[in-house]
């Protein structure tokens, strides 16, 4: 599903060509993408244009990368395409749970009923299956063999055809027997458009078990027409989620997703595969990312949050040089903090005129983020005060207990007093600069300080 996206991001980012061009391809190859994986032509058409107006209304941060920032804007409404943000409550609510699948035949259920099983048993539950699909021949088997396969007791009744009877048998069996979560596999419709007869049996089942929470088995592959479904699974049950099924099966697992996505109706989890443990809980964010490349996606969204960062601090600099504030620790901590969460080295590249200014070589930038990480330990067991009183830390017996607290040298504490001290410093030249140029400015009438 959406099989070339991560290769299209890849060459988006490592590409020459222009921007805007660059730009346009990717959207296009998105596109594509989607409407390949059966997302619906109008969601598809309202995604790209959310992409592009955002790319309109809103800027980088000075520092960014352009590249990185358009992916993370792709990221981000990818994200909110299949769901948004939030994260599914997978556990059950009290002890004992009652959970009932129901879905359309074909769908997946026992097998995901199995999966389920098999997740909250190494969530440390006591779990037991309920077989009550009286209409599929050899249901009752493939939940015994699952069962077996995981250590999990199954209830069924062969040769009965009382699927409601079944059921609560079952349950009744299991809760007298201190079980915690307790699963009930029900029998399916002869496939998509027989909705009417599943809400029937959904609701007299129901009726019996009293079940805590009511699931939802969708087959990805019938794409765009899982919105029909989910639509009328969670106005008949407001308390229902969904599990989407063999998504790894089927070009259409986009269409699924989307479609369900839409009704708001929770996914909680998805199948991946045929395998016992391939059961997914469903977080759209990690499902975007993988579909974009995990380790590419969570590296541009730490670097963008550092460069935000990095902006606050310079902005707290500025103020510093506007005489509205002093320089402190607590800044200084700031800065090295998030110099360090975006690379040393990938945050002095994009400091115009740094990089025709200094030459740094990659052993120099090791040193670099290890001094770093010697200072921020020093700082962090500094007080609150000394951290926004500077002036504090130059005591002998402070310096020795900061230096204790840290596991370094005396010594190590110095030369961070020394490095605050050459920042001050600097700041102050900077700012007798500004304010020279500000005189200049009145005597000349032109505009030289106003950078």
């Amino acid at each position: 599903m959406l099989e070339g996206l991560r290769d299209a991001v890849r060459k988006f980012l490592s590409g020459s060509s222009d921007y805007e061009k660059a730009v346009n391809d990717f959207l296009k190859e998105l596109q594509i993408a989607l409407l390949k994986a059966d997302v619906n032509v109008k969601v598809t058409y309202q995604l790209t244009e959310r992409i592009r107006n955002r790319l309109k209304e809103e800027k980088p941060p000075a520092y960014a990368d352009r590249r990185e920032w358009f992916i993370k804007i792709v990221y981000e409404e990818l994200v909110s395409l299949f769901g948004g943000e939030r994260k599914p409550d997978v556990m059950p609510k009290k002890l004992p749970y009652v959970i009932m699948l129901v879905g359309v035949q074909g769908s997946g259920k026992t097998t995901t009923a199995g999966k389920l099983a098999y997740f909250y048993k190494r969530k440390g539950y006591k779990v037991a299956l309920v077989g009550a699909d009286v209409y599929r021949p050899a249901a009752l088997d493939q939940l015994i063999q699952l069962g077996s396969q995981i250590n999990v007791p199954v209830y069924g009744e062969r040769d009965n055809k009382d699927a409601v009877g079944i059921a609560k048998r079952g349950v009744e069996k299991f809760l007298k027997e201190g079980y915690q979560v307790i699963i009930v596999d029900t029998a399916g419709r002869h496939g998509y458009g027989q909705e009417q007869a599943l809400m029937d049996e959904m609701r007299a089942i129901s009726e019996a078990i009293k079940p805590d929470e009511v699931i939802l088995v969708i087959d990805a592959s019938i794409g765009q027409k899982a919105y029909d479904l989910a639509s009328r699974f969670h106005e008949a049950s407001p308390i229902g989620s969904i599990i989407v099924t063999k998504l790894d099966g089927t070009a259409k697992g986009g269409g699924a997703l989307t479609a369900v996505a839409v009704t708001k109706a929770p996914i909680k989890f998805i199948g991946t595969g045929e395998k016992i443990d391939e059961l997914e809980v469903f977080e759209p964010p990690r499902f975007v990312a993988r579909i974009l490349g995990m380790g590419d996606i969570q590296g541009i969204i730490e670097r963008l949050k550092s460069v935000e960062e990095f902006e606050e601090v310079q902005k707290e600099m500025e103020e510093v040089l506007e005489g509205k504030g002093k320089l402190t620790y607590r800044m200084m901590y700031k800065q090295l903090k998030s110099l360090k969460k975006g690379g040393l080295g990938k945050l002095l590249e994009m400091i115009p005129g740094f990089g025709t200014m200094f030459t740094v070589k990659d052993e120099q930038l090791k040193l670099g983020e290890k001094q770093i990480d010697k200072f921020l330990a020093i700082m962090d067991s500094m007080t609150y005060k000394e951290l926004d009183e500077p002036s504090l830390v130059t005591n002998r017996s402070r310096m020795k207990r900061i230096a204790e607290g840290a596991g370094v040298t005396v010594d190590d504490v110095k030369a961070l007093i020394q490095q605050f001290n050459m920042t001050n410093n600097l700041l102050k030249l900077a700012k007798k600069r500004k304010r020279l140029m500000k005189g200049l400015d009145g005597l000349l009438g032109t505009k030289t300080g106003g950078r």
